[in-house]
């Protein structure tokens, strides 16, 4: 089944050995994997590893963001340094922005430590190996959250989309029946009309002429390619809907085919009642391209 672009998962672990560790990750729409993550400075030299632990679970597609804390028990291993240079450089940068634009002088030792990133933490004799043991394990919890809840939301919109294509497949049932007796219709109306012109004009009906013309034209109203096309796409719609890989691009590029097919049907179409229905399935294929775009 498809699987949604947007999700939650949490998890959180106090490990053995004294470790607190909570991993959140979260997606929306994008066309690319788009991944980025935020921890703690210590752990950064593990970035890598964690990224290819989210690529290794198939998630393929989404802007997916993952936010992970960590701290040991046992504080009496960790020590909280202040950044001096970036400390510095970020207070002459709020003096800065205070002169230049006049504004209220309220830098304080409060308002600058609420920017974390001036602080750094160490723990003393850390093994990022052995730290990475657990963190796997909370991300790969996190990452189950975050996938069952792909898939759930991913169901819902293949139900819904089922119903649209339904919707979809019964309006070009109609119109194949109306255009059928629409096309005979046309036919009958061009050969009457031109016989009457002719005979008003004193003219010699060539009975053999009149017939190509009006096959020709009835041909130029004919949407019998353009139905079965539309069914093929339909059909192929359905099909990658039950499948288990990625198929949000296949399907945005089906659903452009068949809407170009809707649209040609609604060029040709000289019948009201064929009209009111292609504007119908017009609105289906939009709100089925709406979904479509949330399905990775």
């Amino acid at each position: 089944m498809p699987k949604s672009m947007t999700a939650y998962g949490r998890k959180s672990v106090l490990t053995p050995c004294g470790r607190d560790i909570t991993v959140e990750i979260k997606s929306v729409n994008s066309k690319f994997l788009d991944f980025s993550v935020k921890l703690p400075r210590q752990l950064s030299p593990l970035e890598a590893r964690i990224k290819s632990a989210v690529t290794e679970r198939g998630i393929s597609r989404g802007r997916v963001e993952m936010f992970i804390t960590y701290r040991r028990a046992d504080s009496g291993n960790t020590t909280v340094e202040l950044d001096r240079g970036y400390t510095e450089g970020y207070i002459a940068a709020l003096r800065e922005l205070r002169d230049r634009y006049g504004l209220k002088d309220d830098i304080s030792v409060m308002s600058v430590a609420a920017n974390r990133d001036i602080f750094t933490v160490a723990d003393i004799g850390e093994d990022l190996d052995e730290v990475w043991v657990p963190l796997k394990d909370t991300i790969d919890g996190a990452i189950d959250e975050f996938i069952a809840e792909r898939c759930r939301e991913g169901e819902n919109l293949r139900t819904d989309l089922l119903l649209k294509l339904d919707a979809l497949r019964d309006g070009a049932k109609q119109i194949a029946e109306l255009s059928e007796k629409d096309v005979l219709g046309a036919r009958d109306r061009i050969r009457a009309r031109l016989q009457t012109i002719l005979e008003d004009n004193r003219i010699t009906i060539d009975e053999n002429r009149v017939l190509t013309e009006c096959a020709i034209l009835a041909d130029k109203l004919a949407i019998d390619e353009e139905l079965v096309r539309l069914a093929s796409h339909i059909s192929a719609i359905e099909q990658m809907l039950a499948s288990d890989e990625p198929v949000g691009r296949k399907l945005d590029f089906q659903l452009q085919e068949a809407s170009r097919e809707i649209n040609t049907i609604g060029s040709k179409c000289q019948n009201a009642d064929i009209a009111k229905l292609v504007v119908k399935m017009k609105n289906e294929a939009e709100k089925i391209r709406e979904q479509v775009q949330n399905i990775e």
